[in-house]
């Protein structure tokens, strides 16, 4: 027990001091062969149903090229797996208070992907207040600089949002104007392996790569989690709602409903 308490101590500190924190092999092997069977299902069965705002393809004629899913636990397994023990109490561990799942979110990166993610940060899109939030980033292949990794800044979570404007990436409406040289000198890349999770605070700036692979994947399962003592700025959340959809509707998606604040990912995700 008394090892226990040290590790869950160590991840607190590790996420408070840098902004994020790296957990190996995070689901035991069963939870995790069942996660990306559902995931396979969902993307099989589901996603050629969904309306063009809840999945985002590099080319729609390709099904391979799928990039982004959002709003998956409308679905019946992930309605329920979003409260899954192992991502809730940590999430809460890290946060220290009580936290709910706000949204799940799937992300890939094709093979010769030629568009990066722009360095952002999460919260920008939750516009919370205090900054309770968090992304947790699942990794479903491996990741290496070839593929894109996720690059963070550390510390950078206690530096405040930057300002950020209009992308054409899309499923990222937002990215930080003015990413400097300094700014990229200060960047981790972080390497994983399937099962890997990086959990990132909402304020923790990130970014990654295009994917150059030629035949690799980076496909990522994201949930993000609110701290009950956050609280939305809604002029804040609804100005942001508002580029969103007008950046999508500029690149000929057609959007349909809310649109959905997006972290490695969550905007989100992440990513």
């Amino acid at each position: 027990m008394a090892a226990a308490s040290s590790s869950l101590a160590s991840r607190r500190s590790t996420f408070e001091t840098d902004g994020f924190v790296v957990i190996r092999q995070f689901l035991n092997p069963g939870d995790f062969a069942e996660l990306q069977r559902e995931l396979n299902r969902y993307i099989t069965l589901v996603v050629p149903t969904l309306p063009e705002g809840d999945a985002f393809y590099h080319d729609r004629a390709r099904p391979e090229t799928l990039k982004q899913m959002s709003r998956i636990e409308n679905d019946p397994f992930f309605s329920a797996y979003i409260r899954h023990p192992a991502w809730q109490s940590l999430a809460e561990e890290l946060l220290g208070e009580s936290a709910t799942c706000q949204g799940s979110e799937w992300f890939n990166k094709p093979p010769g992907t030629d568009h990066p993610t722009p360095p952002h940060q999460d919260n920008y899109y939750f516009c919370l207040q205090p900054p309770q939030v968090l992304t947790m980033w699942l990794a479903l292949d491996s990741v290496d600089e070839e593929n894109g990794c996720l690059r963070y800044i550390p510390g950078s979570h206690r530096e405040g949002l930057r300002p950020h404007g209009r992308t054409r990436t899309l499923g990222f409406s937002q990215g930080i104007s003015g990413y400097s040289a300094a700014d990229h000198a200060r960047e981790v890349g972080v390497l994983a392996q399937p099962n890997d999770l990086l959990v990132h605070h909402g304020n923790t700036i990130h970014r990654a790569d295009p994917n150059t692979s030629t035949t690799r994947h980076r496909r990522s399962f994201a949930l993000v989690f609110r701290g009950a003592s956050a609280r939305r700025d809604d002029a804040a959340f609804q100005k942001y709602l508002a580029s969103s959809t007008a950046q999508q509707e500029s690149l000929g998606v057609k959007t349909t409903g809310t649109p959905q604040p997006s972290q490695q990912s969550r905007p989100v995700t992440a990513n």
